[in-house]
This record gives structure tokens, C-alpha cells and sequence, in this order.
């Protein structure tokens, strides 16, 4: 099992990164060239969802992206370390529109990575939360002597 692990300052500008290391790494890893946009936008909106989450919650720590190659499938998980409070809990100082404008934001974000990706898991509690997205790969083809 191969593992890559990426971590970038909680700022727009690094997801762009973010998306090419992962497409790169994908491809190395296997997955179908037809795919590559698919893990491209799904990788970016995840990240930009945790860049919104860590920002709206003044979290200074990084975005954690970890690709993980296995032996037939390639997965993305995009942890953010933004605490999530019960629902119908208002974060301190937030208003309730505010809070209203962020869950459907949040919402928005994973209904077009649940789009992308047939097979993803989101988690998230207290201390964070993690977006776990897995493709099928293709052996690389041996080379016939």
C-alpha cells in the first residue's frame, strides 16, 4: 500500500495544488483516464469545503489530504480539523442565517462530491471531520517480452 500525504495552509489558493497532486497520483495509482476529471473536481471541492470549514471556524491548523493506493482501488481522504457543533446548535457569535447559509453551503459541496464519487464516506464530529472517497483501479498492463 502506497500512501501520499499532503497538508496545505487553510487558504484557497492551495487547492488548486491539492488537485493536481491528486490527479497526478491517481493516474500513477491506476485509475481510468476517463475518471481523472472526476477525482479532479471531487478533490477540489472537498478541499475547498475544508479551507470554508477551517476559515468560518478561525482553525489555524492545516488541511490534511492523504491518497492511498491499494491493490485494485485509489482512495482520497480530506480530513479538516473545523469542530462541529450539535445540530440546531449555533456557533458563538453566528447568527442563525449565517449558520443556515453555511449548512446549505456545506450541504451543496457534498451532494456534488456524492455525485462524482460512487463511493464515499463523511464523518465528522468535535474535533474535525473527513471525507473519504475511493475509485476502482486497472492493473498496469505487463509488457509481453
Amino acid at each position: 500500500m502506497a500512501t501520499v500525504e499532503l497538508r496545505f495552509s487553510a487558504l484557497p489558493e492551495h487547492v488548486r495544488t491539492a488537485r493536481l497532486v491528486a490527479a497526478a497520483v491517481a493516474r500513477r495509482a491506476g485509475v481510468d483516464e476517463a475518471v481523472l476529471d472526476e477525482v479532479r473536481l471531487a478533490v477540489g471541492e472537498a478541499c475547498s469545503r475544508a479551507v470554508g470549514l477551517h476559515q468560518g471556524a478561525g482553525t489555524t491548523a492545516p488541511v490534511k489530504v492523504v491518497l492511498i493506493e491499494e491493490e485494485k482501488q485509489f482512495s482520497i481522504e480530506v480530513g479538516d480539523e473545523a469542530p462541529r457543533s450539535a445540530p440546531g446548535e449555533r456557533a458563538p457569535g453566528g447568527s442563525a442565517h449565517e449558520v443556515d447559509a453555511e449548512t446549505e453551503e456545506d450541504e451543496m459541496g457534498l451532494a456534488v462530491i456524492s455525485g462524482l464519487v460512487d463511493d464515499v464516506e463523511v464523518t465528522a464530529g468535535e474535533h474535525g471531520g473527513l471525507i473519504r472517497m475511493t475509485w476502482p483501479t486497472t492493473p498496469p498492463a505487463t509488457a509481453l517480452a
